[in-house]
């Protein structure tokens, strides 16, 4: 573990012992101060990685991704890791790994289900699926919250967007958080060699069904307008409409459910803080926004420069990796007072769902109103609610997010 002492140049910043409670938030914060475009020179798990710059503060984040032209998403990949988990080529093959113009253009056939008017039309559904959840822990004196409330919801609320049966949610839930979470010994147990001699082969093999049967009979759902799709008049490939399918069902499983568990165990924690939501329900939004301020879904995304460059003073070489850490650039201290403490009074802007540019998550609106029902309804039927063990984080990187959260529900 790096410490105070270690020589920040010779800091691995994605090193799992960093990693194995949470975001490394004093080191991050030590980055700022000292080097805030920080080089690591290696990632010692996948030694056939380079290395790669970190991007720790907010005003940086916010340059690289504005400006797509110098920081592409598709040379390098959409991580800080190129090839050694997920293939750069399905990396490409998901918008989110793509550059302008075909990345607009795939993103937008998805934005007009995504819009702000068209997902509070889903409002009633997904708060009945959250009601129906809780309705199971009826009788129970305590659960927990990331395996018996957030995931069984947000599984169904986007198994019913992408046209799943509900008797899949749990192999796709298990799936997606295997292949989020593969560093993690609990989540993928067979290590990360298996995500692609195990995981994404049962993506390929599932999801190719739901392909062949949009093909056959076109539905409403968002695999049929994968399925569907032209681009450049052109059909997308398997391949592709795969790895759009992996992408919203990662994303619709694992970040909400992240957001969700890390703002309740704050809300759990800060009795007063829990008072103002209690006391005036109307404060549930800026919980939301403190929660994804404090506690971002993903932990990083990367760029790779297309030519020599400069940022923050650094000079940074062409095909080198840029690394924009949204736990460190969320807490910077020149945007926020008093950055480690989640205070939803604040009303703070953040940069969860990226920091604007052409890669702005395509589902805010979605993540936004899950969260509100989600800690609406909890705090609703069960407002004494306690946490009955010490939280455990998933080990990663790149998903920022508890994997145990057991509560008593009653004192």
């Amino acid at each position: 573990m790096a410490t105070d002492e270690t020589p920040i140049e010779e800091v691995l910043v994605s090193e799992r012992e960093h990693w194995q409670d949470g975001p490394p938030f004093e080191l991050f914060a030590r980055m700022r101060r000292e080097c805030p475009v920080h080089w690591t020179s290696k990632i010692t798990e996948l030694p056939e990685e380079d290395g790669f710059w970190s991007v720790t503060t907010a005003d940086d984040v916010h340059e690289v991704s504005h400006d797509w032209r110098t920081w592409s998403s598709e040379l390098g990949g959409f991580t800080a890791v190129k090839n050694g988990i997920l293939p750069l080529e399905l990396q490409r093959a998901m918008f989110i790994g793509m550059d302008p113009p075909k990345h607009d253009r795939l993103k937008a056939l998805f934005q007009r289900g995504f819009t702000p008017k068209r997902i509070a039309e889903h409002e009633d559904r997904i708060r009945a699926i959250t009601c129906e959840v809780l309705d199971r822990l009826e009788g129970h004196e305590r659960c927990d919250l990331v395996t018996d409330v957030a995931q069984p919801v947000v599984a169904r609320v986007i198994g019913s967007f992408m046209g799943i049966p509900p008797e899949d949610d749990k192999m796709w839930a298990d799936l997606m958080n295997a292949a989020l979470g593969a560093a993690d010994p609990d989540l993928n147990p067979a290590g990360l060699d298996a995500v692609m001699t195990e995981i994404v082969p049962q993506v390929f093999a599932s999801c190719q069904k739901l392909i062949d049967e949009r093909r056959e009979n076109p539905t409403d759902d968002l695999t049929s307008v994968l399925v569907h799709a032209e681009i450049d008049g052109q059909m997308l490939e398997d391949h592709e409409i795969v790895m759009g399918f992996f992408l919203l069902m990662a994303a619709g499983n694992d970040s909400t459910k992240a957001t969700y568990c890390s703002g309740m165990r704050a809300l759990l924690e800060d009795d007063e803080q829990r008072r103002l939501v209690l006391d005036d329900p109307s404060l549930i939004p800026d919980a939301v926004e403190e929660s994804l301020r404090m506690f971002p879904a993903f932990a990083h995304f990367g760029r790779t420069a297309t030519k020599d460059t400069e940022l923050h003073g650094q000079e940074i070489k062409a095909g080198e990796k840029v690394v924009m850490w949204y736990p460190s650039s969320n807490r910077d201290e020149t945007r926020y007072d008093d950055p480690d403490v989640f205070d939803l009074r604040r009303k703070a802007e953040h940069q969860a769902f990226g920091a604007g540019g052409r890669h702005f998550c395509l589902g805010t609106a979605l993540a936004r109103l899950e969260l509100r029902i989600l800690i609406e309804e909890t705090l609703t039927r069960y407002p004494q609610m306690r946490i009955a063990d010490e939280p455990r984080y998933v080990e990663s990187a790149f998903a920022n997010q508890l994997k145990t959260l057991p509560v008593k529900l009653r004192p």
